[in-house]
């Protein structure tokens, strides 16, 4: 009864207590502030109220950037990318739809993940596949959570998140994808007598390939040559004679015979471009040989 005379209110003093907190002391009460930026042109003015907004809200930003820490990425630049959401969210958003807070939280969380998504990754993988590495993650933190329960299986995983098993495969890959392996990283210790790095498993391109390519290419048009030019070609190229002996052998002088190679594989080279370019105009394909 003394309370309800000396406050003019009825209650006890639990009903009269300060009105319930906000969720997060980080989400100021700034709508007036977004009507009369909404109300503003452009200029000094409406800049000012922005840095304003944008300052009270800044905390909130950070408290975003804060869930993603220990990601390989530092907390700094977190906390940059998380701003740029902010200021994205403070231009676009509508006083009228509703409170900021909503709006802004996600806005600002995609503007985390996708430079996450864009920036982080050392090896580019498809977005559905990130997205299929996400709720394999998930998956497997919510069947492991118990102590003592054994690592999935691929058909757990795919039993509980409705994957298949095919796409619960292609998210575990995913899983290892996020950073790369140094060619230089050493995959067996040299103490063991046989070191090697992930560079010496690598192969090569190899040389012969391109050989025998050039040596179909070449078949039709060396058995179109004279039998003579044919027997110093293959002198020269296959029993790697010079063309003085390759002179002596036939009774001839070694400058026709270096005359001799020269216009054959001329026409050799020019027949077989010439075929090459005729396919692509019919659009036919290389016969095998």
């Amino acid at each position: 009864m003394l309370i309800e005379m000396s406050t003019g209110r009825s209650g006890t003093p639990e009903d009269q207590a300060a009105p319930a907190r906000r969720p997060h002391d980080d989400t100021p009460d700034t709508m007036a502030l977004f009507h009369r930026l909404a109300a503003l042109e452009d200029g000094p003015e409406r800049d000012a109220v922005r840095d304003e907004l944008v300052t009270v809200w800044l905390p909130m930003a950070h408290r975003i950037a804060s869930r993603f820490r220990d990601r390989g990425e530092s907390i700094e630049d977190l906390r940059q990318v998380a701003a740029l959401g902010l200021v994205k969210a403070i231009d676009r958003f509508d006083p009228d739809r509703g409170a900021f807070e909503s709006y802004a939280v996600p806005t600002v969380t995609g503007e985390v993940k996708r430079h996450f998504r864009d920036r982080m990754w050392a090896l580019r993988v498809p977005r559905r596949v990130q997205e299929l590495r996400n709720k394999v993650r998930v998956a497997r933190r919510e069947l492991t959570q118990n102590p003592g329960s054994p690592e999935p299986s691929v058909a757990d995983i795919a039993g509980h998140s409705g994957l298949t098993e095919e796409e619960v495969a292609a998210g575990m890959e995913a899983l290892e994808s996020f950073s790369t392996l140094s060619l230089d990283a050493e995959l067996s210790s040299a103490a063991e007598g046989d070191g090697y790095s992930l560079a010496d498993t690598l192969g090569a391109a190899d040389s012969s390939y391109d050989v025998v390519v050039d040596r179909e290419s070449a078949k039709e048009g060396l058995r179109r040559l004279p039998e003579r030019e044919r027997a110093i070609l293959y002198m020269r190229f296959f029993e790697d004679m010079t063309q003085s002996r390759i002179a002596d052998r036939l009774g001839i002088s070694q400058m026709h015979v270096s005359r001799l190679i020269s216009r054959s594989c001329a026409r050799v080279r020019a027949e077989v471009l010439a075929e090459r370019v005729a396919r692509r105009g019919d659009g036919s394909r290389p016969a095998s040989a």
